[in-house]
């Protein structure tokens, strides 16, 4: 009689199981929402990173939206020239070829170049030091060197040596993410062609910029006066180079006092 009853209800469960298989197909297929097969083709174009340099919250979001019109195809910059191509293909589009650009840090204050203000024991946190007295050096314009920017990069091409962060141009998609959570505006994206770069920010005056820092920029004018090309020029005591203008010469290099222009191999 026992035996009856478990068999009795385990029938009962299977076949109201298959019932409610066939109910859930029956509902999956009447009620479908017919999808784009572009959107599918635009989500395998992308970089996958759903790193939200686009603007979106992932590649899933992107690729929606391009394929929806609401979004220029230009916008995954880790996907670069390659997926810029594939989505103008698949929206019918015309890829104009793109300038490739990386992340560069705009600072050369290592541990025994940057004079220390005091010995940060906090959270290690870039934000946090920056909050506390200015942060733990006395070159308020510099890398803080805590690595907010290495925790938010996907892509392993970050990695702090000697108190500042290094990037592995190699692995940089220029995603900007590390752009972002910098506090100091240290990083920036700039053209890879763009060789010779001022690794400073310091807007200090001269006396101010060499007791802060051994590799400050101190608005001599050295290197604007060495540049046969009208390239670079020094604004509110720093030097700014024009990437368009610039033949890699390397004359401004050579002349800076305190080293801190640098030449890229």
């Amino acid at each position: 009689m026992e035996l009856n009853a478990i068999l009795y209800a385990a029938g009962v469960m299977g076949g109201l199981g298959i019932l409610f298989g066939l109910i859930l197909t029956f509902a999956s297929k009447k009620f479908a929402v017919p999808v784009d097969e572009r959107f599918t083709l635009a989500r395998d174009a992308m970089a996958g990173a759903n790193c939200g340099a686009c603007g979106y919250p992932g590649c899933d979001a992107y690729a929606l939206a391009v394929v929806n019109g609401e979004a220029a195809i230009d916008l995954c910059t880790p996907g670069g020239q390659k997926t810029l191509d594939l989505l103008a293909e698949i929206m019918g589009q015309t890829a104009e070829e793109t300038e490739q650009v990386v992340a560069r840090v705009l600072c050369q204050g290592e541990t025994d170049v940057v004079k220390q203000r005091y010995d940060y024991n906090g959270p290690k946190t870039c934000h946090t030091a920056v909050g506390l007295a200015g942060g733990p050096t006395m070159c308020q314009w510099g890398c803080v060197g805590l690595g907010d920017c290495v925790r938010v990069c996907r892509f392993d091409a970050m990695k702090i040596e000697n108190g500042i962060v290094v990037i592995d141009e190699d692995k940089c998609t220029a995603c900007g993410m590390c752009v972002k959570e910098c506090p100091r505006n240290v990083i920036k994206l700039l053209p890879k062609k763009a060789r010779v770069t001022v690794r400073c920010q310091s807007l200090a005056a001269p006396r101010d910029a060499r007791e802060t820092c051994d590799k400050a920029c101190i608005g001599c004018k050295r290197c604007e006066k060495a540049c046969e090309y009208d390239a670079i020029h020094v604004n509110n005591f720093l030097a700014l180079i024009d990437p368009e203008k610039c033949t890699l010469c390397g004359a401004c290099v050579e002349v800076c006092p305190t080293k801190c222009i640098e030449q890229l191999p």
